[in-house]
Order: C-alpha cells, then structure tokens, then sequence
C-alpha cells in the first residue's frame, strides 16, 4: 500500500471514531471478518443501469436504473420507457413532450448510451458484479447486513423498493475503512486470462487510465445453485436485502419454478413441501431440496468514474439485440396511436 492509500484509509479510519458508532464499529469487524474466511473474488461479469445528472438536484451523477441489467441494450430500453412515461403521464407542457419524445425517437433507433433531455443527462453505465468466495463457497449475508423490519413471506406489503436509486455516484463517498480498503485495492482491477476475448482484456486496461475512480455500489443479495462441477450459478435477480432474496427462493420452490419448467404433480408437491420447510428456518441462508443446493449470496458491485463521470459500456461489452419500439406512438398533445 503506497503512502496516498495509506493516507486515504487512515481519514476514514479517523472519520470512524469521530462519529462514534457502535453499529459502524461492528459492521467494520464484520467486514475484516469477512474478508478473512472469504478472501478470494469471484467475477461474475458486466452489468449496466442508467445515471441522471439534473442541474436542478445537483452536480453529481446519481443512479436512475438499477446497475443489474447483463446487456446494455436492456438499459436502452429501460431508459426510453422512463422518458416515454415521463412525456405520458409527468407533463402538460407541449415543448417539453415533444423533446421527450424525440429522445424516445432516437433510442427506437440507435444504441446510444448518453442523451440530453430538457437540460438533464442521461448515460447508460457499466459496472462490474463479483462476490467473496472462500474454503466454504460463496459468502452468505452477514449479520450486519440490513434487513426490513418485518420480514412478510407473502406477496401482499413486499417492500421491491430499491435503495439503489437516487445513490450518489461519488468516488470519495467515506464508507469506513473496509469498503475505503476494498475501493483502493480494486482501483487496478482488469480483467486477465484464456477466458476473456483480447478485445475485453484491452478495453478493461484501458478503462483504468480513462476511468481511474472506483464507486461501490449499495450490495445486493441473490440466490445461486451449487453446480456439478463445485461452481456456483445464479438463480434470479439482484435485491437489496437478504431476506428478499430468501422469499425469492421460496417462491420458487414454491410456485414459480413448477410453471416454468413443467414440474410433474410429484415434484411440485415435493417442492411445495420444501418451501415450507425453508420458510420455518426465518433466516437461513443455505437449503437442500432434491440434492441441490442453494445459498443466499452477498453480491457487490463496483463501478468506475473518471472526469467526464461513470463509465458507460465498452466497445466490447455484448448485445444480443438491438434497439426497437417499445411504445406506441404519442403526439405532443399527449394522444396515443396503436401502430398495426
């Protein structure tokens, strides 16, 4: 650790005890804790969500979409619902709608990953998804991390609100020690090995001159499937707490992954069951059923900027498809058309 690093970890260290915050102390050790039994990263791969910068909140970048998405274009199209519905349902103002809607226009067409709309900018971001992995797999949520205070099993008061939008895309936000740690050590991570094409590899180098700063984004929590082979496979989306990512396994178990892949009366029943078994654990984080194990896993990711601000994709980062309509068409009076 060079002596700018070192300089960097001892203010948070000394914000720490300005603040004196039992909670943060015992997130801190849980972190070292961490950072012992699983030392190892585990890269999952890009993700991409989108950023706004609205003159009107402030200066900085702050998240608009969720940084969860696997292509791209998937935050394309996310981004010209969001301004398809804000010309819909958020102004009466003719000018304003029609500049909307030629945003929306551009992003039927073109994969474009930064617009301008009323003022505000717009940018499609890439981040990079990875967990800590250990002798015992992948880590599992720990003790300090946050949950909601009543934990509802069904799907009536499901708290599906993210904590991640509105975050604040700043590289000196003071997270502690640990994550300051984390942060700094990451700053010249890239991607390396027979596993990766040359162009990621390239591309990954470059982005650490380009966009040299590092955000974390808030963790997230998923369920991943212990595979044949001693690997781990994800199984659902990105959520903010660990228990959500629990009702998730269980609602597979329980309903969903019958009607997706055609469970025969046996099976479902021999899941229902297991649902239930799971559901009366309340906090487990890891769960057989039929010889497959499932874990609820901590899910970081990491998100780098530079002077322009977060990095958008890169010319390597894949699509499988491109841009299209999602919408019907709307005049600047508001008035829907129904193409055939």
């Amino acid at each position: 650790m060079n002596d700018d690093w070192r300089q960097q970890i001892d203010a948070l260290h000394d914000e720490l005890v300005r603040r004196d915050d039992p909670a943060a102390w015992v997130r801190e050790h849980d972190a070292m804790e961490a950072s012992l039994r699983y030392p190892h990263f585990a890269l999952r791969g890009p993700v991409f969500g989108v950023a706004v910068r609205d003159p009107a909140a402030g200066p900085e970048w702050r998240v608009l979409k969720p940084v969860v998405d696997g292509m791209p274009q998937v935050a394309r199209d996310g981004l010209q619902s969001y301004l398809f519905f804000r010309a819909k349902d958020e102004t009466d103002d003719r000018v304003e709608r029609r500049e909307l809607l030629a945003a929306v226009d551009v992003l039927t067409r073109e994969s474009v990953n930064e617009i301008e709309v009323c003022g505000v900018g717009y940018r499609v971001v890439r981040g990079d998804e990875f967990t800590r992995a250990g002798d015992e797999g992948l880590e599992p949520p720990r003790p300090t991390d946050r949950e909601p205070l009543v934990r509802s099993w069904g799907r009536e008061g499901r708290d599906t609100s993210s904590r991640e939008v509105g975050f604040v895309l700043d590289p000196e936000r003071a997270d502690g020690p640990a994550a300051g740690a984390l942060r700094l050590g990451l700053r010249n991570f890239v991607y390396a090995g027979d596993r990766f094409p040359g162009e990621v590899i390239t591309d990954s180098e470059r982005s650490v001159t380009t966009h040299p700063d590092l955000v974390l984004l808030p963790t997230g929590f998923g369920v991943v499937e212990r595979d044949a082979d001693g690997g781990w496979q994800p199984r659902g989306t990105l959520l903010s707490t660990p228990h959500a990512a629990r009702r998730m396994l269980y609602d597979g178990m329980a309903e969903t992954w019958a009607l997706l892949f055609g469970f025969d009366e046996a099976k479902k029943a021999r899941y229902a069951e297991a649902a239930e078994e799971f559901r009366a654990l309340g906090r487990a984080d890891e769960f057989l059923v039929d010889d497959r194990l499932f874990r609820i896993c901590r899910i970081e990711r990491l998100l780098r900027m530079g002077p322009d601000g977060p990095e958008p994709p890169r010319p390597s980062d894949v699509d499988e498809y491109g841009p299209m309509k999602m919408h019907p068409t709307m005049d600047e009076d508001g008035n829907l058309t129904y193409d055939d």
